[in-house]
């Protein structure tokens, strides 16, 4: 028998609790899974009473918290094994981060991960994975090799490129099933030349103007983004940089600007790139929506200047913009800017989309954080170009009839998407 925990039970308000603090799950049943066999008795649980089932790692991407139904929390699965002569790494479906950083370093190999090291591999992948070297390798999903996955008949199955769920579950954040492991690339990359360059209020517009310049002809070896953060001296602005390209002139122009609060770029071992973004290492309580660009009009620069909320604008193309095997949404935007804020600012958020809206394409859906309130089928729909978001729905109904995954940004099944929103 699998182990279940109710809310009047010991340990339950530890297994729900995530890196998201503003939003909790409250599922009528958690299981604590500890191998890839109580994820099966959990869905098969969950199918046999007709249950909606949420999946939980680290809680840092909770986007739609259940509402009774089953939580199963994968974050016990931590099997980690780095294959350094195939480079790839099998990755239980509780692994962050920060593990399969310091495991595949130890060979001078890098995952394609993200910013944050506490972030869990699974969830971060299944979502596309827009990671610090994405414009020279592309999207981390485009490089996995195979996928183990309990569907919503039950069944444990082990998908492989060609199978017609492996693109599919690769791009649409926990839509089809439970993953509890991947087996993935590893690239050779021992060092990158990376780090921020931090600028003061005043010159903020400089920076922007010429950030924006500089990215119009970078080289792919080379992803960036800059941050605006509010301060009580006014908003500062943070250039991150990860390149494979070592050499001090790349940066010219951007220290150009003028004096810097802080210069960290240098280079450094691939085991301490969490350096370049410092993403918070805390719990903490958060609301966040996107937008993809398909190019940065000084205009949309403008907008987004004076926000009162955290503005990370992601330089994207190069290899995220070429097709993969993962059914990613919108490859062919050029930038992502995101807005972090508070659990109560909707107000930011729809400014900022309707300001946005004359060069906005769609959304990515990994980066839409909390915000229940505003989840729909239309939401969803945006986050994929219309031919594909078609062909997840479809892929939907016949593998998950009856959506039992649905707290997510839910792909419905095609024949109920009418009635879903």
């Amino acid at each position: 028998m699998v182990e279940m925990l109710t809310r009047a039970d010991d340990g339950y308000d530890d297994e729900v609790r995530g890196f998201q603090t503003a939003y909790r799950h409250r599922p009528a049943v958690v299981v604590p899974a500890r191998d890839a066999g109580d994820v099966r008795r959990a869905v098969v649980h969950a199918a046999e009473r007709d249950l909606p089932v949420a999946v939980q790692a680290t809680g840092h991407g909770l986007s739609v918290p259940a509402d009774g139904g089953v939580l199963i929390s994968t974050r016990r699965l931590t099997e980690l094994h780095v294959d350094p002569v195939r480079r790839t790494a099998r990755v239980g479906a509780g692994v962050r981060a920060g593990a399969l950083v310091e495991a595949a370093a130890a060979h001078g190999l890098a995952p394609l991960n993200g910013s944050s090291p506490s972030v869990g591999v699974a969830g971060y992948t299944l979502g596309g994975g827009v990671g610090l070297l994405g414009r020279r390798f592309g999207f981390a999903a485009d490089h996995v090799r195979r996928v183990e996955i309990v569907t919503a008949d039950g069944l444990s199955r082990c998908l492989a490129p060609g199978d017609e769920l492996f693109g599919a579950v690769l791009g649409s954040g926990g839509n089809f099933g439970v993953v509890t492991a991947l087996e993935v690339d590893l690239v050779e990359v021992p060092a990158v030349f990376g780090g921020q360059l931090v600028f003061a209020a005043p010159l903020v517009p400089r920076v922007l103007e010429v950030w924006r310049e500089w990215t119009e002809s970078l080289r792919e070896e080379v992803t960036s983004s800059v941050t605006l953060v509010p301060g009580p001296a006014g908003r500062i602005a943070s250039v991150r940089v990860a390149s494979l390209v070592h050499d001090a002139g790349l940066v010219a122009p951007l220290r150009a600007v003028g004096e810097r609060l802080s210069d960290t770029v240098r280079t450094m071992p691939y085991a301490e790139t969490s350096s370049i973004h410092r993403d918070p290492d805390e719990p903490h309580a958060y609301r966040a929506t996107n937008h993809l660009l398909r190019d940065l009009a000084p205009e949309a620069l403008e907008a987004v200047a004076g926000v009162g909320a955290v503005v990370d604008i992601r330089h994207l193309g190069g290899a995220m913009g070429r097709p993969g095997p993962a059914m990613v949404g919108h490859r062919a935007a050029r930038y992502a800017v995101r807005v972090i804020s508070g659990p109560d600012d909707r107000d930011v958020h729809e400014r900022v989309a309707r300001d946005l809206a004359p060069w906005t394409t769609g959304h990515n859906l990994a980066f839409l954080y909390g915000g229940a309130d505003t989840a729909s089928e239309a939401q969803t729909r945006a986050g994929y170009e219309p031919e594909l978001y078609e062909r997840l729905a479809t892929l939907k109904a016949r593998h998950d009839p009856r959506n039992l995954f649905r707290f997510n940004r839910n792909i419905a099944p095609a024949r109920a998407a009418a009635r879903v929103g």
